[in-house]
């Protein structure tokens, strides 16, 4: 009898536990104030956890189901299109004490949402979030210049480039130090793999991760950086 009784439950905490397991790729990297582990969600979307702080970028219902990830103590909205700004999404993952921060139009669109321009810094629960310049030099309808973002972001002595929706613009090559950068590889709307190229050698990021990047090849990134001592990662962010 006490077979039969306990293989239902183990069967059911089983399960429990492989509901709770994250379906997503991790990385994590070593910083000076404990370990960053970053979940590649898909296209624009990104967690980061760092010293018992979670951060989403740009969270979507569509790469994810939001109620069973990890609550956010901040999120981070680029700018307002759809597939990055999406309101069912964020109330799925904050709480009560969420900061939310986006671009001014996203701020305008989202609950509570705090707004970040071009330049604006701030520290965010020992978060040090840097709003920078995400816009179109060539296509300017799909990102003008001006309004949306992009962040740097640091987590102990690790400083973190996520671009946002952008082509390679001139303000990139102001960047410093930045250990892991996230650039957008998807013509028409932001970068060709040589654009991209490009912009990582004008700041030079220890690790590339090409996102939001569709059906672009991205081996051809990363034959374009070789030899160029930045490590490109390719991570399933379409």
């Amino acid at each position: 009898m006490r077979q039969i009784v306990m293989l239902p439950l183990l069967m059911a905490v089983a399960a429990g536990f492989a509901g709770a397991q994250t379906p997503f790729g991790t990385d994590t990297f070593p910083t000076s104030t404990g370990d960053l582990q970053v979940t590649f969600i898909g296209h624009g979307t990104l967690m980061f956890q760092h010293a018992g702080k979670v951060v989403h970028v740009d969270p979507v219902s569509q790469y994810a189901d939001y109620a069973s990830l990890t609550k956010a103590d901040i999120i981070l909205v680029t700018h307002a299109h759809s597939d990055h700004l999406d309101p069912k999404a964020i109330e799925a993952v904050r709480k009560a004490d969420t900061t939310l921060i986006g671009n001014g139009q996203s701020a305008a669109e989202g609950s509570g949402m705090t707004p970040m321009k071009n330049g604006d810094v701030r520290t965010v629960k020992g978060v040090r979030v840097e709003a920078v310049p995400a816009y179109n030099v060539v296509n300017r309808q799909f990102h003008p210049k001006g309004e949306g973002n992009g962040y740097v972001i640091t987590f102990g002595d690790k400083r973190v480039y996520v671009a946002g929706d952008t082509e390679h613009i001139p303000e990139m090559a102001a960047l410093q130090r930045i250990d892991i950068a996230f650039l957008p590889m998807n013509l028409p709307f932001t970068m060709a793999p040589e654009a991209v190229a490009a912009a990582a050698r004008s700041f030079t990021p220890r690790v590339l991760y090409p996102y939001h990047y569709g059906s672009t090849d991205t081996s051809k990134l990363s034959a374009l950086l070789a030899g160029s001592g930045i490590e490109v990662r390719i991570r399933n962010l379409r």
